[in-house]
């Protein structure tokens, strides 16, 4: 099948823009004020975010992998063949966006409109909720687990292509929103609890009761909620939760960061 394949002869075509000269913010404002692009990185990346409904703009590739017929980014990229595919040899490539490309393929894909918390939680029994988390790899790591996940504005964007990338593209199949700036924490504590959920502030307080609680594991929808990677979450959100929920902690250490304290919270009180 033809692809619609376009070789890279000039550095500052704007097409090219997206890819090499437009920061992760810029691109998020990209269409403002519609939601704006986004960059996913690697075919298994990017497979799952074609899957998930985002449409994509065009495609950047390695040449002889376009070329090489049985190849996996050959096979995806032949289910587009109308978007435009910019290819080069590797070196081109990774002189042009400045780093290195994760199997060579890139895709840039427009973003959709982020659904309200009620639509992504109407079905769901476990959520995540995180705090002003700021580390793109904490976030991706994060979203792992969970039926939905809630981010304030003060986290990194999960789209940003280091977090989709460290998720392997699962940040496309858990749905996720962005909570309104002023919504946090106590209207959207308050529209979760309408909606039948118990809130588990994970926090390093005395009173507090332990991860292996069976009461907090019986609740048929719990959310649970995690803070920053510095500060932990703040007062003012513990107190507004239903329980602060503490990871007991062995050999002086006291604290674990935000990947590995989800981890460890999504296993014992997610359900299996």
């Amino acid at each position: 099948m033809k692809l619609n394949e376009i070789e890279i002869t000039d550095f500052n075509a704007p097409e090219l823009d997206i890819y090499a000269r437009c920061n992760e913010a810029q691109l998020l404002h990209y269409f403002e004020p519609a939601p704006g692009i986004f960059i996913a990185e690697s075919p298994k990346v990017i497979e799952r975010a074609l899957h998930a409904g985002y449409v994509p703009i065009s495609f950047l590739a390695e040449k002889r992998l376009v070329t090489a017929d049985a190849g996996e980014t050959r096979q995806l990229l032949e289910k587009y063949p109308d978007v435009p595919v910019f290819t080069a040899e590797y070196n081109v490539l990774t002189k042009l966006t400045g780093f290195a490309l994760t199997r060579g393929m890139l895709c840039a894909m427009k973003r959709n409109v982020l659904p309200s918390v009620e639509e992504i939680c109407k079905n769901a029994s476990r959520i995540a909720i995180l705090e002003d988390v700021v580390n793109p790899t904490n976030v991706g790591a994060a979203a792992l687990g969970m039926d939905a996940v809630l981010l304030t504005h003060g986290c990194a964007d999960p789209l940003y292509r280091r977090a989709s990338r460290v998720s392997m593209g699962t940040v496309f199949q858990i749905p996720w929103t962005i909570l309104p700036k002023d919504s946090w924490p106590c209207a959207t504590l308050d529209t979760l609890k309408n909606m039948g959920f118990k809130t588990a502030a994970m926090a390093l307080k005395t009173d507090s009761v332990s991860i292996d609680d069976t009461v907090l594991a019986s609740y048929e929808k719990l959310a649970i909620v995690l803070g920053t990677e510095g500060e932990g979450l703040k007062n003012a959100t513990i107190a507004a939760c239903d329980y602060t929920v503490l990871i007991p902690m062995f050999h002086g250490v006291d604290s674990l960061n935000v990947a590995a304290a989800s981890a460890v919270a999504f296993w014992q009180l997610g359900n299996r």
